[in-house]
This record gives structure tokens, sequence and C-alpha cells, in this order.
């Protein structure tokens, strides 16, 4: 079947080639035509132009051709949100409170709260639940534009929690529409009962968590906090290491408290991204340029928790790529809106809205290893795309911040119903 996408205002991110991603200066470009038309062809795009240049002879020898006028709208490629972890037991709110109060998130973590609060909540709920609930998530965030996922563990940290989590991300990859990644964050905290004897807990990563996860092919990424109170250096390099061994390549939480060597240890094991970057000096920026490294930045992870920004104009100007992603999770991130993290972007970080549409789209795509398939309207690449409500350009998206201008999601060529 042939799908046609006709009278588009603005057909956002077009290229005829593949890009891997932008950076620096290439950022602020954001490829729009006007006016335009986009051919789909069963679940990959096969052309768009002007409407002008629209031929009858672009549908000929299509079995069926379904035809949706798209005036006064816009048309982008799905977002991509490279960093989540929305397999999770149970809401937080009582913490949220607790900050209200003044407690910070690293008091909140000392008194049980935090990522230990939800791995004791992860012992006592099904799989089953854990799907269910996920679901919900998975289908809230694609009706807000998002076709491409990263899903961590990380909230088990147990050999069986674990692997409960693994299981249920597996199992969303064979009923969502979504395209996910699964990525196996053992090494989200010390569970309390190894507070004195970390090497044990990080040799239970290395003996029993990562051979089982290789046997029932549940992870595609290996992730460690590496940062002020969570990993160190040399325990995230030794982690890293023995998940090189299982051919899963790095995705790290990095210097979100504080200048910890996260995004150097990245760098040096090549990871995909290195995410949260809170704090980022220039020793940080060397080492990331000329890198495989993708900085990632999670601003509504920094808006709930009210911490500092990462200096996200500095690397921009540096030279650097930026991804965006949303950390959507229980505790200081609860929300997988893509539009309000381009809204916090450009706010916050003072970025153009094209910066940060670029970042949601190409970049994350590189940031979540799906660049050759999504992140822009390429020929060749998945109709993996969405049709906003009637707005006046993209930088409305952007503009009104809450809101979700998202009309139509199309996920492998076919539209999605609610």
């Amino acid at each position: 079947m042939k799908l046609i996408l006709e009278n588009i205002k603005e057909l956002v991110q077009v290229e005829e080639t593949r890009t891997t991603w932008v950076a620096g200066s290439n950022m602020v470009k954001l490829p729009v035509l006007r006016d335009a038309y986009l051919v789909i062809n069963d679940d990959q795009i096969e052309s768009f132009g002007e409407m002008k240049d629209f031929s009858a002879r672009l549908v000929e020898g299509a079995n069926m051709v379904m035809e949706v006028d798209c005036a006064g709208k816009i048309v982008m490629p799905g977002y991509c949100d490279s960093h989540t972890h929305l397999v999770f037991p149970t809401s937080r709110e009582q913490e949220f409170v607790d900050r209200i109060k003044g407690l910070s998130y690293e008091e909140i973590a000392k008194r049980g709260g935090g990522i230990l609060n939800s791995a004791k909540q992860m012992e006592q709920v099904s799989e089953e639940e854990l799907f269910e609930a996920a679901m919900m998530r998975l289908d809230e965030i694609m009706h807000m534009g998002t076709t491409a996922v990263e899903i961590k563990s990380g909230y088990g940290l147990t050999v069986e929690s674990e692997l409960k989590m693994l299981r249920v991300i597996k199992h969303l990859k064979e009923h969502s529409p979504l395209m996910i990644k699964a990525t196996f964050l053992g090494a989200h905290a010390i569970p309390a009962g190894y507070k004195n004897d970390r090497q044990s807990y990080i040799q239970l990563i290395i003996q029993e968590m990562l051979p089982e996860i290789e046997r029932e092919g549940l992870a595609d990424y290996i992730d460690v906090f590496c940062d002020t109170g969570f990993f160190t250096e040399a325990e995230t390099g030794q982690i890293l290491e023995a998940g090189a061994k299982y051919e899963l390549q790095p995705k790290i939480h990095a210097n979100e408290l504080g200048l910890s060597g996260g995004i150097q240890v990245g760098v040096k094991h090549d990871a995909l991204s290195v995410d949260h970057l809170e704090h980022v000096g220039d020793d940080e920026i060397v080492a990331l340029k000329g890198s495989v490294t993708m900085p990632t930045i999670l601003p509504g992870a920094a808006f709930f928790l009210n911490m500092p920004l990462s200096p996200v104009r500095k690397m921009i100007d540096s030279g650097l790529p930026i991804a965006l992603a949303s950390d959507f999770n229980p505790g200081s991130a609860p929300s997988g809106n893509m539009n309000f993290i381009q809204s916090l972007a450009c706010i916050n970080y003072k970025m153009t809205p094209e910066e940060a549409i670029n970042a949601c789209t190409i970049n994350s795509a590189y940031a979540i290893g799906l660049e050759r398939i999504c992140g822009s309207i390429c020929p060749g690449k998945q109709a993996n795309l969405f049709i906003t409500k009637e707005l006046p350009s993209y930088r409305a998206i952007p503009y009104y911040f809450g809101t979700n201008p998202v009309e139509t999601v199309i996920i492998d060529g076919e539209i999605q119903g609610r």
C-alpha cells in the first residue's frame, strides 16, 4: 500500500542521503520543505517533494493508495527518546513532596529513597503488572510523537529483579509498535546490603547478571551510573570491560552530580552516549571532540530536581553535537513528553527550535543506535513520523510549552489509533 501525505505546510528534517548526526554550527540548520508531499510505500519512506511537482506516476502500480490532506499541518520524523527508565513499579510522589520541603536528591537517597526505593518495590511486583503499566506509558509517549525509545533496567539491583525488568522490555519489543532498545543498568546504585562490600556487588553484575542476559538475549546496551556517590571511574571501567565481552556497547550516566570523570571513561570505552552532563568543563569538551560518543542532555531531570543546567551553548559553540532525551522515570523526570523537552531546551538552555529538533530526531536517533533507519525524512528510512494539528510553523512546537501538538502518529507506515 502507498500512503500519500499531501499539502503539507512544512515537511521537516528532509534529506536525500542519510546523515549520521549534526554538530556545532550545523545544528541550527534544519532542512524544511514547504507545501510538500510525502510518499510512503508499505513501511518505508519512498519520496518527497513540492506539491507542484506531485504526479500520478508516483503511485502507479500500487495495489492500494490512501491519501491524507495535511493542509496547515507540520510533518516531522518521530522523536527518538534515547534515555528512559519507563519500566518501574510505582510513582514516587512522596519524594517530590520531600524535595519541596528542602531535602536534596542525595539526602533522599541516603534515607533509602530514590533508586533503592524503586528497587525495593520492584521485588514485589509481577512481570505482568510491569508490562501493563509500561505499555500504557509507551502509548502515552507515542501519541506525543515518540516513535523510538530506549528503556533501561536498573530498578532491580538483584539478579532476579534485573532479569525481570529486561524480560519485560523484551516483551514490550514484541507487543509495542515503537522501536525499542534495551539497556542493562545493573550498576544504577549499590544495594544497601553491599554498601560495605562494593566489589561483591560488581562481581554479581559481572559473573551472574551478564551471562544470563547474554543467554536470553535481553540487552542491546550496558549502562553505569558513574557519578559522585555512585560508581567510580575505575568501577565503571571494570563493568564496561565485562560488558564488552558480551558485545554490549556502553551508554553512561555521567556528571549529573559533579565532575565525576564519567565523560572521559565513556569516551575511552567508545560509549554510544554519555547522558545528563550537568557538570561539563573544558577537559570534558576536549574528550568528547572527535569521539564517537553523543553528549545527551536530559532537561526534564534538571527541571524537576532544580539542578544546575548543562553548558549546552558552550558545547555547541565548541563544535559538539547534542542529543536530547526525556529521562522518563518515577523519581527525577516523571514525563516522557519530548515536546516539553524541546521547550525546556529552548527556554532554559537557549537552544534554537532548529537545534532542539535536531537534538530530538537525528542526533537522538544516533544515541539510540538507529540513525540509519530513523531520525529524518529520508528515502529508504522507516516511515516513523507524526502529523501535527494546524500550526503556524514548526517553531510553535516548543513555543506552546506543555501542550501536545501531535494529531496523527505513523509507525512503519501505519497510522496508529487511540
